[in-house]
């Protein structure tokens, strides 16, 4: 069991595949990429999979989301979704990306045994996405988007991030959007894990500004605490359902009393937070041939020292060293 001081358990595991990334968004990255991580450093194919078994035979996780930077860029991934696939007891699997790509890997992952997809969208207008991504990928991603929903790796999650002066006026537009494919949107508020470092409280788009614009249009039910559970996001459900929206407002109302996350980076560093200044190495105790019991034990080690909270609303809250693309999301 993955325990920390404050009784929460981690159940949830997110695996960092990768720190590279086909896009370049403005929030998270400058155009000109990053120095990605080199090849030797990154846990091999073999490693990821003894870890995740690790963490679902002795430690609890019921749940393996794989992410990166772009999971999809990760040649071995079918292979390591197949795999995990297997594992007895059978973990929840999901994949967060871009959409890039998924147009041609979908039926593949799914026949490896993957449950669902997020896929990452901020706007409906390509003209919009290019400026945010700084790439014409945007039919791309509404390709993925209808592959993986052909193919059954539903609900599919669609998340956006609202930017000011670029889509901050999409929100009921998106809602709309996905509602008429069959999609489960996410608004996600922008955090301090840009590589740039620039971002800024005073300017952003905060949940009460998503839910101010989506009354316009629609009538919000919010959902029972008690149905939300340990999921990052508040959800209302739309014009008396079936259909809902989800917020997660990680900025403005974190939900870190309920967190059951552990985070595992490309390079084999176990995260307990996204916003956490500290890492515990698995790769090296790995690669010094320890017994899986002994990783077990600096894995749950690591998680006994999670602190309360992200510490967002401390004056002297300072953003990770890692952007999101190396963390994972």
């Amino acid at each position: 069991m993955l325990l920390d001081t404050y009784g929460r358990v981690a159940t949830d595991l997110r695996v960092s595949l990768t720190d590279r990334c086909n896009l370049r968004c403005t929030y998270c990255m400058p155009e000109e990429g990053l120095s990605w991580l080199a090849k030797p450093d990154l846990l091999t194919d073999d490693e990821i999979v003894r870890l995740v078994t690790i963490a679902v035979r002795d430690l609890g996780i019921t749940e393996v989301r794989f992410t990166g930077g772009e999971p999809l860029l990760r040649p071995g991934l079918v292979s390591i979704v197949e795999r995990c696939a297997a594992l007895t007891p059978r973990p929840q699997l999901s994949l967060t990306t871009n959409g890039i790509g998924l147009g041609r890997t979908a039926a593949a992952l799914r026949a490896a045994g993957l449950d669902r997809v997020n896929v990452s969208l901020d706007t409906l207008r390509p003209d919009v996405f290019q400026a945010m991504t700084r790439r014409k990928r945007h039919q791309d991603v509404l390709d993925g988007l209808s592959a993986a929903r052909a193919v059954g790796l539903t609900p599919v999650k669609v998340n956006a991030v609202l930017m000011p002066g670029l889509n901050d006026d999409e929100a009921p537009d998106l809602l709309a959007w996905a509602i008429t494919h069959d999609y489960e949107l996410r608004f996600i508020e922008q955090m301090p894990l840009d590589a740039q470092h620039g971002w800024k409280r005073d300017g952003m788009i905060t949940a009460g500004d998503i839910l101010t614009s989506l009354h316009t249009r629609f009538a919000l039910t919010p959902e029972s605490d008690d149905a939300r559970g340990s999921a990052p996001a508040e959800r209302w459900l739309v014009d008396g359902g079936p259909a809902s929206v989800g917020v997660i407002a990680s900025v403005t109302r974190p939900f870190c009393r309920a967190c059951d996350r552990t985070r595992l980076t490309a390079d084999g560093q176990v995260r307990t937070c996204l916003f956490a200044r500290e890492e515990t190495d698995l790769r090296a105790v790995l690669r010094s041939d320890a017994s899986d019991a002994e990783v077990a034990e600096l894995w749950q080690r690591a998680m006994w020292g999670k602190k309360a909270g992200s510490g967002l609303d401390d004056p002297s809250f300072l953003q990770p060293q890692r952007p999101m693309s190396a963390i994972g999301g």
